[in-house]
């Protein structure tokens, strides 16, 4: 098993264990924002060519059912690596009765797709996660149509000054305790920070997702400014 299977199978266990909270911790670490990221996340797909749209990286399907929220004209793929959380989100779309929504299991370093399968997508706190970042950029800019765009929600390095500091010392001391607690797993949020110390900061996602050929990439920062919006079209 190479490197980064081996991490692919580590981090799909990981959220497998906190698939049955994992909405809830999310509300509870944004003050509820994460809603309101997505949706403007998805309001950025504009000019779409013909075909469907995915979400990589989907874990309970909330990004794919805001695609179907705001462009109910196209289909969804949800694509994840945990089991758990597309249970979760299989439960979720047929609560809703929703049935253009296909939940689909396995990596993003290689997507079971063909070229330019898709008119647009996005992903949301997924990248942080893959083992690497190019290799998952450029096999997401190949399953897109040619001019398709592509939004990423990410949680990256924040700046420093004082809102900087402050997220810090929420993220890496606060976050671990309580959603440890919530979630019955320590060991998942403890990683949450530490996986972030590990990403790109929000200029280096932006020079990854050029260098990548997203072509009219561009990067908006959400308070406070650890919560990055990168847009960018194949």
């Amino acid at each position: 098993m190479t490197a980064a299977q081996e991490k692919a199978r580590a981090v799909g266990a990981m959220f497998d264990g906190i698939a049955g909270r994992y909405d809830l911790l999310n509300r509870l670490m944004s003050a509820g924002q994460d809603v309101r990221w997505r949706r403007i996340a998805v309001a950025t797909l504009t000019r779409l060519p013909a075909g469907p749209l995915l979400d990589t990286g989907t874990g309970t399907a909330d990004l794919a059912l805001e695609m179907r929220r705001q462009r109910p004209d196209r289909a969804v793929t949800g694509f994840d690596l945990s089991g758990g959380m597309l249970r979760a989100g299989k439960d979720k779309l047929a609560a809703r009765g929703e049935q253009q929504v296909t939940l689909v299991r396995g990596d993003t370093l290689r997507l079971p797709f063909r070229d330019g399968a898709f008119a647009g997508g996005a992903t949301a706190f997924t990248l942080r996660n893959v083992a690497d970042l190019p290799a998952a950029l450029a096999e997401i800019r190949r399953v897109l149509a040619p001019g398709a765009p592509f939004a990423i929600l990410e949680i990256t390095r924040p700046r420093g000054g004082l809102l900087g500091r402050a997220f810090n010392l929420y993220f890496q001391r606060a976050v671990p305790v309580f959603a440890g607690l919530i979630s019955g797993r320590p060991g998942a949020y403890r990683y949450l920070p530490e996986s972030v110390e590990r990403f790109a900061t929000g200029d280096e996602l932006l020079a990854a997702l050029r260098a990548a050929g997203f072509r009219e990439a561009k990067m908006r920062r959400f308070w406070p400014g650890a919560v990055t919006l990168h847009t960018g079209r194949g």
